[in-house]
């Protein structure tokens, strides 16, 4: 998607602010130009998905694209009330393993290169937190839910754990990312409409749950330096403008606004 939107909009600088598994669809956020210097905070927001598990199977991936490993036919298949049961009792901050088929680093490589080349992986636990975790349909075996979820967080291991939970295993066999904090998929522009004409979201619109702080001229001719603006500052971060235009991201300190991430240069 990078390399198509480099090529569509005639721009090298161009990034993305978190991958999609190869057989999930959905929400990716582009960013182009300065604008990405702002992934680490896009990168940290919530994420919400709308996915399919076939509980009593699992594979190698945790996802139909991975061979089968291990088959359950239960007597009986738990009732949706079950199920709900066991999928409430996940939210919260939690401890969750990645997938040995995933981006996550071991020993230097990524987890997915390890796990194809037959080498044993085991990436360790990471914390994540759970929001929702909401059961959309039941018939088993498949099993349509939605999660929000916070950054860094699988769902294909989310299902898994469910799966293990009910005794059954499970996989992903459909996921797609319906949200990123306030962007949804359905505002989301298809990839091969986007040319040269395409209409961007200015930089201060992709953070609009961050306060603003409009700057005077002799501050932000600071702020281009990476100079702090000394007002009274609360607390996390907020938006430094000039005339509308973002020019930085700034951290709240005793000192008042420091930018941690500078956009408008002199």
């Amino acid at each position: 998607m990078v390399a198509r939107v480099r090529r569509a909009l005639g721009i090298r600088s161009v990034g993305h602010t978190g991958t999609l598994d190869p057989f999930a669809t959905g929400l990716l956020l582009i960013l182009v130009g300065r604008a990405t210097r702002l992934a680490r905070f896009l990168e940290a927001e919530a994420k919400t998905y709308r996915a399919t598990a076939r509980l009593g199977v699992t594979t190698t991936t945790e996802d139909a694209t991975g061979a089968e490993v291990a088959r359950v036919e239960p007597e009986r298949w738990p009732v949706r009330t079950e199920v709900v049961e066991a999928m409430q009792a996940m939210v919260g901050r939690q401890w969750q393993t990645p997938p040995a088929f995933s981006a996550k680093r071991v020993d230097g490589r990524r987890s997915y290169q390890l796990a194809r080349a037959g080498r044993p992986v085991a990436p360790a636990p990471v914390e994540v937190t759970v929001e929702t975790f909401d059961c959309l349909a039941w018939d088993p075996p498949h099993l349509e839910f939605r999660a929000t979820v916070s950054a860094g967080t699988y769902v294909r291991s989310l299902a898994r754990d469910l799966g293990d939970r009910l005794g059954l295993g499970a996989h992903l066999t459909v996921l797609r990312r319906e949200a990123i904090g306030r962007w949804r998929v359905e505002d989301a522009v298809a990839v091969d409409a986007i040319g040269p004409g395409s209409v961007l979201i200015p930089p201060a619109g992709l953070l609009q749950g961050l306060p603003g702080v409009e700057l005077t001229a002799p501050e932000a001719a600071g702020v281009a330096h990476g100079r702090g603006v000394p007002r009274g500052a609360s607390s996390g971060l907020a938006r430094l403008m000039i005339e509308g235009r973002l020019a930085a991201v700034a951290e709240a300190s005793p000192m008042g606004w420091q930018p941690v991430v500078v956009l408008e240069a002199e």
